[in-house]
């Protein structure tokens, strides 16, 4: 009986704890018993709220992606590159196309003829063609109407056979009323200076030859055999070798080797345009002698 007493005797430090431990249960009994921990509010994620909030999200993404995409300047199609190509979205094959009729001396005069030697859809010929930039020379011809009923046939037994401009010497060329010795070595100069004449209308860049004088000398020469010109790669050649190119002076040299520099190298020729001070009037007369590889 003894015994028996001592299992059930707690001392007083004893009946404390355990008086402590069953209020601690009593407590959290309750707790659980009346405190709800869920909530029944639910978020609204139709809200006004979170609606615009995502508009204006899609709205950056747009103008984001908007900025990513390259920029087109204005280019001559005749000069598109293997990589410039890529970046407009013409397939292998119609690169190659362009490329080819390039080899043979063929130009792209108009978006109809880039088209047929290309073989390029409509809807990628839209995007691309506003963009496209001819030489002068082609887009300010002047459509010329003459008054069938005043003009009178002439036959000749001899009719006229044009001579090659690229070959004609300096004595043939003093043979046209209005040129002198002075003014056939000028044109000669001139033609050496840019490797050959790629078209008549290059007469016009000679210093001191008038209108008249020019319509003269088309009548007996024209380009008929067009030069070979072996492109110099700006991201390669030395500051020397670009000075030396035709309608590239100095001042345009030093800028251009200043953007090499900062760029390390040019990724299209079409880069140019990006130069402070560029003549983009000169840009297409450029890149028949400048390339970027």
């Amino acid at each position: 009986m003894k015994n028996l007493k001592s299992h059930f005797w707690y001392n007083k430090r004893q009946r404390n704890g355990i008086f402590f431990l069953l209020t601690l249960i009593i407590t959290f009994q309750l707790v659980y018993s009346f405190v709800h921990f869920s909530s029944d509010k639910k978020i609204d994620l139709n809200s006004d709220e979170i609606t615009s909030f995502q508009n204006k999200v899609d709205e950056l993404k747009l103008i984001e992606l908007e900025k990513r995409k390259p920029k087109i300047y204005p280019f001559n199609p005749s000069f598109i590159t293997d990589y410039k190509g890529y970046q407009l979205g013409m397939s292998t094959e119609e690169i190659d196309k362009l490329l080819a009729h390039r080899l043979k001396g063929g130009y792209i005069n108009s978006a109809t003829q880039f088209q047929k030697v290309t073989g390029v859809s409509d809807s990628l010929l839209a995007v691309l063609s506003p963009n496209f930039k001819f030489p002068d020379w082609i887009t300010n011809k002047k459509k010329v109407k003459y008054n069938t009923s005043k003009i009178k046939e002439v036959k000749s037994s001899h009719p006229i056979v044009l001579q090659d401009l690229n070959t004609a010497t300096a004595i043939s060329l003093m043979e046209i009323n209005g040129v002198g010795e002075k003014l056939s070595e000028r044109i000669v100069k001139f033609r050496s200076s840019l490797n050959g004449f790629l078209s008549d209308d290059q007469l016009n860049e000679v210093y001191g030859l008038k209108p008249e004088v020019i319509q003269r000398i088309k009548q007996k020469f024209t380009v008929l055999s067009k030069p070979i010109i072996n492109k110099v790669n700006v991201n390669t050649a030395t500051f020397k070798e670009v000075l030396h190119l035709p309608y590239i002076d100095y001042e345009l040299t030093l800028k251009i080797f200043q953007y090499r520099d900062e760029v390390a190298e040019l990724q299209s020729i079409e880069e140019l345009k990006n130069i402070e001070g560029f003549p983009i009037e000169k840009y297409d007369k450029i890149v028949v002698y400048l390339e970027a590889k």
